[in-house]
């Protein structure tokens, strides 16, 4: 059996019982907390957390997520109402292509770190 190399991305998180709530009850993740670190993961995907005490690392800070049920996660977050984003509006965007040929959305979480998830336009 393989286990074939894969990149995780690590966010910043300035209260991880705050993440660890966002992530559990509002973009479905089951999520375990060892201390000042944390890991999220819903089917294939998978996202790792570390408490930072400034704002300046989450609201710098993005990650991609390409390929599964793009279409049904927009559909499932955008139903449940993920809430607002702490500085200007809706924590979710709309799902459409974007001038490179992604069909995208983003949804930013609680301390600013943007999830960005995507799809060939060729594959919407």
């Amino acid at each position: 059996m393989t286990d074939p190399a894969r990149a995780i991305p690590v966010l910043a998180s300035l209260d991880l019982a705050q993440s660890k709530l966002f992530y559990e009850e509002k973009l479905g993740f089951k999520v375990e907390l060892f201390g000042d670190y944390m890991i999220a993961r819903r089917d294939e995907m998978e996202i790792h957390f570390w408490l930072a005490n400034d704002r300046i690392y989450p609201e710098g800070t993005s990650c991609y997520i390409r390929g599964g049920q793009v279409p049904a996660l927009y559909e499932e977050y955008a139903r449940k109402g993920i809430g607002k984003a702490p500085i200007d509006g809706e924590r979710i965007s709309d799902f459409a292509v974007r001038p490179w040929g992604m069909k995208e959305f983003y949804v930013w979480d609680p301390h600013g770190n943007l999830l960005k998830f995507g799809m060939s336009a060729d594959e919407a």
